[in-house]
């Protein structure tokens, strides 16, 4: 079974989330067949690790990493890898693949632009 994590940064303020819980509910609206669950790196919860638990838990087998960042920072160069590999060594079974920050994606960025121009 596929699943998706939508992967972020964290912060101390929980409204922060708010925009990642948004994104969770508007997947689950679309893609009501596939699973999904939200990961930070740091100061929230659930970690990396625990979202793949829990989707494992659920029988997904196939879980791919959507890392919700605006671009490849060092967090995404030096944490990431780290956590990702970790979890790949405990979850020998799952196939968990990752793709580039969404920020690096053409349609994001021309989604920005749009927003931008609907400003003006």
């Amino acid at each position: 079974m596929k699943a998706i994590i939508l992967f972020g940064h964290g912060a101390r303020d929980s409204r922060w989330r708010e925009p990642f819980d948004r994104l969770v509910d508007l997947w689950r609206a679309q893609h009501s067949g596939v699973l999904v669950e939200l990961a930070f790196l740091e100061m929230m919860q659930p970690s990396l690790e625990e979202a793949v638990t829990s989707l494992v838990g659920k029988g997904a087998t196939d879980i791919a990493i959507v890392p919700v960042f605006f671009g490849q920072g060092g967090h995404l160069r030096n944490d990431f890898p780290v956590l990702l590999q970790n979890c790949r060594g405990k979850f020998q079974n799952i196939s968990l693949s990752a793709t580039p920050a969404v920020g690096e994606d053409s349609a994001v960025l021309q989604a920005i632009v749009d927003f931008g121009a609907r400003a003006l």
